[in-house]
């Protein structure tokens, strides 16, 4: 695999992520008729060596299992290290450069979404501002054809908003008089890492699920946006929209291709999807580089403001956390609603176990009331887990996240220079991030109150549940990974 793959995708070198050799989810009951597009031979040899091993031990009177090649497409694969993984042409074969850059010359509505951690990332690497490299992305690529460029943060307020609400109602109904079981327990886990959802959902089956938000990802939730209501507001179909985004994590690809995320317009219709495609930090850059685009001297273009998170002045804005910021965005206001309290300035994150496991306490006469973490990287993640299942866990809140120092240190992010350790980058990437970016309320985002009073309503509505939450489901293992574990 290329090394630009972050280490969740990686076969041999997974270290602090998903375990090796976890056997592949997908059945092996292969039918012809399948829908996916891409197969792999070497990976049917492989399961087919597998068999004849295993089976081979249980005695001879058994049979070996007679099976048809597997067919397998980027939406099968489940960050393991098994055969998905060992093609880079199944991960990307429609998530990649060319394929976004063919869809330009195709007379769709092309729209981009800029993630606020690969603006840091082209940053650090360019020696500008993230507000710079922003409007120089602007130029970038309505030279190429793309029609609009968006702001993920943006939609990270939708998602913040909504993710303030269900927690509120979940602390509501965990503390009720009432001797019902509350359906979505505490703690509430944060949903926006595929990674980590990838891993809640193959190994730790249902148990885990139901802690686990039920809201969207900033990609997803502007990805809903943009083909259910800006289609609807300039009069386009949906599916002449094409939506790309632009993150640092290639687990966003695996986010954007899973059914829950795609809809139709009428019954019968095509499966329209939320995102069509992804391109990581590190893929931009090599389009940058490609066509020798002297970045730095680009001309900055003003900022499309539809769905983009920057005043009236052209200045940015968005919260706390380089990794979404849902601990700090909830923490704060749960202790409003709940208890009254106007909490301002930065929070106090103590460091426990390591860098990344943090925690922040809210005390109401002497008690702790509200008690929140940070939990990054899979070490502390399975910590976390441990505890979760044990009924021993502390806190009510969890944002998880799969990489170690969060989204910024995503795996597809910009590798550090010759000379430059990682260390040192992501401290770079940590000044970068909020550098002339104002702190402001996502409960105050123009933007996201207009998207509210113009089609959503109100937090928790019906409408919002239908666009911007999701559920996630328990992945039945293969017959292979079973044999494997026995």
């Amino acid at each position: 695999m290329s090394e630009k793959f972050s280490a969740t995708l990686r076969i041999g070198d997974l270290n602090d992520y998903i375990a090796p050799s976890q056997g592949c989810v997908v059945s092996l009951k292969s039918n012809s008729n399948s829908n996916n597009t891409s197969s792999s031979s070497s990976s049917s040899s492989r399961l087919d060596k597998f068999h004849a091993e295993k089976l081979g031990k249980l005695g001879t009177a058994v049979k070996p299992v007679e099976t048809e090649p597997v067919k397998i497409s980027l939406k099968d694969c489940l960050a393991c290290s098994g055969c998905i993984t060992s093609a880079e042409t199944v991960m990307l074969e429609k998530q990649s450069l060319d394929e976004f850059l063919s869809n330009i010359n195709k007379g769709k509505s092309v729209v981009v979404s800029v993630s606020p951690q690969s603006r840091a990332s082209l940053a650090a690497h360019f020696g500008l501002s993230p507000l710079q490299v922003f409007r120089k992305l602007t130029t970038l690529f309505k030279s190429l054809g793309v029609n609009a460029i968006f702001d993920t943060s943006c939609s990270r307020d939708l998602t913040l908003i909504e993710s303030c609400n269900e927690f509120v109602t979940r602390y509501k109904q965990c503390h009720s008089t009432t001797d019902e079981k509350p359906k979505s327990p505490l703690p509430m886990i944060s949903s926006a890492c595929p990674g980590w959802i990838c891993y809640a959902e193959k190994t730790l089956g249902s148990y885990i699920l139901p802690y686990i938000s039920s809201v969207k990802s900033p990609q997803q939730t502007i990805g809903a946006v943009i083909k259910n209501h800006i289609c609807q507001m300039l009069c386009l179909r949906p599916e002449d929209m094409y939506h790309v985004t632009v993150m640092p994590c290639y687990d966003k690809k695996l986010e954007a291709v899973r059914d829950d995320f795609a809809f139709q317009v009428e019954p019968q219709g095509e499966k329209i999807s939320e995102v069509d495609s992804v391109l990581t930090t590190g893929e931009l850059l090599d389009l940058i580089q490609s066509k020798s685009i002297d970045f730095e001297s680009l001309e900055e273009a003003p900022l499309d403001k539809l769905l983009t998170n920057v005043d009236e002045g052209g200045h940015l804005y968005g919260v706390h956390g380089s990794s979404g910021g849902y601990a700090d965005t909830i923490f704060r206001y749960a202790g409003k609603i709940l208890f009254g309290k106007d909490i301002v300035g930065p929070l106090d994150f103590k460091t426990i176990r390591n860098s990344d496991f943090r925690e922040v306490a809210l005390e109401v006469e002497g008690k702790t009331v509200l008690k929140f973490a940070l939990c990054y990287g899979f070490r502390n993640l399975q910590n976390v887990v441990r505890k979760i299942k044990s009924g021993k866990c502390e806190y009510q809140f969890l944002e998880i996240m799969a990489c170690p120092s969060g989204c910024l240190n995503g795996g597809g992010q910009i590798k550090p220079k010759t000379g430059e350790s990682a260390k040192d980058l992501i401290q770079s990437l940590e000044s970068k991030y909020m550098e002339n970016v104002f702190v402001a309320d996502p409960f105050e985002n123009p933007v996201i109150r207009g998207i509210y009073a113009e089609w959503l309503n109100q937090p928790g509505s019906e409408k919002a549940k239908k666009h911007m939450h999701t559920e996630y489901h328990p992945i039945v293992k293969s017959i292979t990974s079973q044999l494997q574990n026995w």
